[in-house]
């Protein structure tokens, strides 16, 4: 026998919110992490994104959560889902989605980089074979699949990140 939707639907609203909230941290810490941006000391480099480059980096992800925002109400009458719950849902959602846009603070630095209020070691990291034109795409090691980590910003600005990132992944062989 199933379980009652009621608690099922509790649990997925908790687990949303759990995320929601995880986000929003992140989203904060990047403030903390990258407080200027510019050149920076030993060849670092910091940028920001725009929205646009957000929606260019995250299309597939708000395709997946629009579906996610309508799927629960043709779902909700059928399994006696309170539509509380479908409110609750469709609310934690979109502010997921406008944690998605908001434009993000990305780094380099010799050591790290700084990406979606995240540091990665550059030993964890490897350059994508195959360059997307508006983003740099780097790949986290061991990901497979799951591995993108794309990174927007002006054309500007992303070519300076380039330069460094090709110095620091790519050293030149001749040293």
């Amino acid at each position: 026998m199933l379980p009652s939707a009621e608690p099922v639907a509790l649990a997925m609203v908790v687990i949303l919110g759990v995320i929601v909230a995880w986000d929003a941290w992140w989203l904060t810490r990047q403030h903390i992490d990258i407080p200027s941006f510019g050149v920076l000391p030993n060849n670092g480099f910091a940028w920001k994104s725009e929205q646009q480059h957000e929606v260019l980096r995250q299309w597939a992800n708000l395709g997946s959560m629009a579906a996610m925002i309508a799927l629960p109400w043709g779902f909700a009458s059928f399994s006696d889902t309170p539509i509380l719950y479908v409110i609750l849902w469709d609310v934690l959602l979109s502010l997921h989605i406008i944690s998605l846009l908001v434009p993000k603070r990305y780094a380099v630095t010799a050591t790290h980089l700084f990406a979606d209020g995240q540091r990665y070691e550059w030993k964890r990291l490897v350059l994508a074979k195959r360059q997307p034109k508006k983003r740099i795409m780097l790949l986290r090691k061991g990901w497979g699949p799951f591995g993108p980590l794309p990174l927007g910003g002006s054309r500007e600005d992303l070519d300076q990140a380039a330069e460094r990132i090709i110095a620091i992944l790519i050293p030149d062989e001749e040293e």
